[in-house]
């Protein structure tokens, strides 16, 4: 007699939420059951994030939303990636440049007044993107996406392992700043996350009042007021006292960007990505190459298989090195990017053995965070948002630091992402849509800096490819290939690191069981809802 197969006994959720930090996912499961819809769930998710992990994300960040609303049929990318300062010149850093940042993330400048303090400071972009998608999304009252966020700031939060991981980290070696300078930089940043000297520890509190009144006034006013309002002006009277470049008109004249995602076919399905200056057109440049090759009969994970799809990843970066940056100043040839030619050329060098270049491959700070929620009429959101590098500037009384995204840009004037008024660098946030048979499937995102594109390439292929349930493909062991190395987790085996040494690669092993961004996502195959959450950032998902 044939054993019987165990009933299956999942859960069955009409909405979902998924988030690296706890407190965040609660806050979005509250806003779905109070009838609100995957929007408003991933703004009180989002308005929480800045509060319990307030080095990623916060109020005066960045971000790109990706959306699909079955009802309609229309999908759409909110773009709100921030712009340089109008006050800025191409060349007021050039003779201060002293590098790249020995792992890619941004620049070195004499004095680090790129990265700290209030030269450093873009005009923020995340509050327009909550604001056009509540408009055209949301069901709830705005100020009622703020409550759960107000409540945390005020009563306090537990740091989390992640959350002191970041704190303690020092980035010196990279040619970046210790967090530790950035945290007590202002005294309100010292009375906030400082003990003494060292940043507080997992388990210590951290109690923000001023930020549950920046959070009520939000609430009450809406995002005009941290645009042209009180908010406003006390951020440019900051920066007018410490020789920032943030002024009012940037402030007003922010306007988010609409768009409609890039699509490929993959395999049968269709994988929408956001446009650039967002970091879609390298998640899709690989697949596009990939698809050439029979990936499962190499083996997962196997030295074949990590060769072939690093080259893939060494290939876009390249291409994204040379030709995406700010599509007002230098559009993309996303056609021929995206073209059967191209991919054929690429794939071809790879069979024959090519190795690609990619001496370095620069991208932005791993200090960001993802979220996606699918509800119950089937809207469908993928969110992923940041400081950039947080800059420790936290005006006072307001109780949020702004972002610290100069850093993104090239000092050298000429070069694809250099420093020009009101442009937009390239940004590696890819939040990503899975469409079957004309309906939504599967939602990815992930922080992570230059890592993003590599960590959702292998979380599509572990889906697609593989048929791994969404918990499996997120935590499944991964590579990255953003320089001529091939850096590999710790869970990869060794002897696979030994064939690739073989073959003429230079192998890194990280410490880190869970490294190369954290992705997170949500699976809706045959109408179930199912998350799936890094391990690396202290994640989890949740279902009404």
């Amino acid at each position: 007699m044939s054993p019987r197969r165990p009933a299956d006994r999942r859960p069955r959720y009409r909405s979902m939420i998924v988030a690296p930090q706890p407190d965040a996912v609660e806050a979005g499961v509250r806003a779905l059951a109070q009838g609100g819809s995957a929007i408003d769930a991933t703004i009180a998710c989002a308005l929480m994030q800045g509060v319990v992990d307030p080095m990623m994300c916060g109020v005066a960040g960045l971000g790109v939303l990706h959306v699909h609303d079955t009802r309609t049929g229309r999908t759409e990318v909110i773009d709100g990636l921030s712009t340089v300062p109008e006050a800025a010149t191409a060349s007021m850093w050039e003779g201060m440049f002293e590098g790249e940042c020995t792992d890619g993330y941004g620049y070195v400048v004499r004095g680090a007044v790129n990265e700290l303090g209030h030269g450093a400071v873009t005009t923020p972009g995340i509050l327009r993107v909550f604001e056009a998608a509540h408009a055209s999304y949301g069901r709830l009252p705005w100020a009622e996406l703020f409550a759960a966020a107000i409540e945390r700031a005020r009563e306090g939060w537990a740091v989390r392992p992640h959350v002191a991981l970041m704190f303690a980290s020092d980035e010196r070696p990279y040619g970046r700043a210790r967090m530790a300078d950035k945290l007590a930089y202002t005294a309100d940043g010292r009375a906030l996350y400082m003990d003494g000297e060292a940043p507080k520890a997992v388990g210590r509190m951290v109690r923000n009042p001023s930020l549950a009144a920046t959070l009520e006034r939000l609430a009450r006013h809406g995002a005009e007021d941290f645009y042209s309002g009180e908010l406003a002006q006390a951020m440019v009277q900051d920066m007018r006292h410490h020789g920032g470049l943030l002024a009012p008109a940037d402030l007003a004249g922010f306007r988010v960007r609409l768009g409609a995602p890039l699509t490929i076919g993959y395999r049968g399905r269709t994988i929408a990505a956001p446009a650039p200056a967002a970091g879609g057109i390298v998640v899709l440049e690989m697949l596009r190459i990939l698809e050439r090759f029979d990936l499962v009969a190499m083996g997962h994970n196997s030295p074949d298989y990590i060769r072939t799809v690093a080259e893939a990843m060494k290939i876009a970066g390249r291409d994204r090195e040379r030709h995406v940056g700010d599509p007002d100043v230098a559009p993309a040839p996303v056609g021929w990017l995206l073209s059967d030619g191209y991919a054929g050329e690429c794939a071809a060098a790879i069979a024959r053995g090519e190795k690609a270049s990619l001496e370095r491959a620069t991208g932005e700070s791993k200090d960001t965070t993802t979220i996606s929620c699918w509800d119950e009429n089937g809207l469908v959101v993928s969110l992923t948002h940041t400081l950039g590098l947080p800059s420790g500037v936290i005006v006072p009384g307001t109780g949020f630091m702004l972002n610290g995204a100069m850093n993104w840009y090239d000092p050298r004037p000429g070069r694809p992402n250099s420093v020009g008024p009101g442009s937009r660098r390239f940004s590696s946030m890819a939040p990503t849509l899975v469409f079957e048979d004309g309906q939504p499937a599967a939602t990815l995102g992930a922080p992570g800096g230059a890592w993003i594109g590599v960590a959702v390439l292998q979380g599509l292929l572990n889906l697609l490819d593989w048929g791994m349930g969404i918990q499996d493909a997120v935590m499944a062991p991964r590579f990255s290939a953003t320089t001529n190395a091939i850096d590999i987790s710790n869970r990869i085996p060794r002897r696979t690191e030994a064939a690739l040494n073989a073959a003429g690669y230079a192998v890194n092993r990280s410490a880190h069981s869970y490294p190369f961004a954290a992705l997170h996502g949500i699976t809706g195959w045959d109408g179930v809802l199912e998350g799936g959450a890094d391990p690396q950032r202290d994640g989890c998902a949740a279902g009404i």
